[in-house]
């Protein structure tokens, strides 16, 4: 199937949809992954096996764009579509697309978003980290983010997502004595990566980045950057997280850097 491995057609199931297709009751007519999927697409309901199929187009497209190949099914798109429409019927739904408003989050809503910054910081150093990942969905939550909590794939951490606008973020979350460099922004675009294609990623610093390290890294990723003098200009001046958010990504996209300090988008 395409270029899945057995561990990467696992991790697919698990962060797309989080299903287990390694469970055995999907091995019922075999242990391959074609006829997992298919016994899988056989049992579940419709609405499922349209998320599913949509993610796996959206991979498959990825592959063949990926590897320079021409597409070996005749009229491939039209028989997509049509599956699609018989699932649906007739009526396709995009990926998912609910936008979050921008949530006006009041003084006192803020306050205690900043008093539960100050708790995390005065932790004890190994407690920091896992108070810091709830620190943020607390804080995405109270912005309206749809925020998940951590979840872990096959040997892999993921420290939350949420979604912004029409797009699903991974969350990278550090509280580190040093400053991030270059290696760690790479491993967590790696996991970007191997999910699917509306996927982005947002890496939350509260020691900041290295210039070297994001230098070094590049333009034109899918992730944006955020550190710990990003979250106190955006509570010191009560400016709403979903605009900081739209705003990093607008920047992002206009000049392809990953980071931009919130002062610089926000003038005073």
């Amino acid at each position: 199937m395409l270029d899945f491995s057995d561990k990467s057609f696992s991790d697919f199931f698990a962060s797309e949809l989080k299903v287990s297709i390694d469970d055995p009751k999907y091995a019922a007519n075999g242990g391959s992954k074609g006829k997992r999927l298919r016994h899988f697409l056989q049992t579940c309901d419709d609405g499922t096996a349209v998320r599913t199929l949509e993610a796996l187009w959206e991979y498959r497209s990825e592959y063949l764009t990926r590897s320079g190949s021409a597409d070996p099914v005749a009229n491939a798109q039209v028989r997509y579509q049509g599956l699609i429409s018989r699932l649906t019927g007739g009526s396709k739904p995009s990926r998912p697309s609910v936008s979050p408003q921008s949530v006006p989050v009041d003084r006192a809503a803020i306050a205690k978003i900043k008093a539960d910054l100050l708790q995390v910081a005065a932790l004890a150093p190994h407690a920091r980290g896992y108070a810091f990942e709830g620190f943020l969905k607390g804080l995405f939550d109270a912005f309206g983010l749809v925020a998940q909590e951590p979840f872990r794939l096959r040997g892999e951490q993921i420290d939350g997502s949420f979604q912004l606008a029409s797009e699903i973020y991974l969350l990278e979350a550090k509280w580190h004595a040093p400053p991030i460099g270059v290696a760690e922004l790479h491993t967590f675009h790696g996991k970007i990566e191997q999910k699917a294609a509306w996927t982005r990623g947002l890496f939350v610093s509260n020691s900041g980045f290295t210039e070297d390290g994001l230098a070094a890294f590049g333009r034109g990723k899918r992730v944006i950057c955020m550190d710990g003098l990003d979250l106190y200009d955006m509570l010191n001046r009560e400016i709403s997280l979903t605009q900081v958010l739209e705003r990093k990504v607008r920047r992002a996209a206009e000049t392809g850097a990953p980071f931009t300090r919130v002062r610089d988008l926000f003038p005073y």
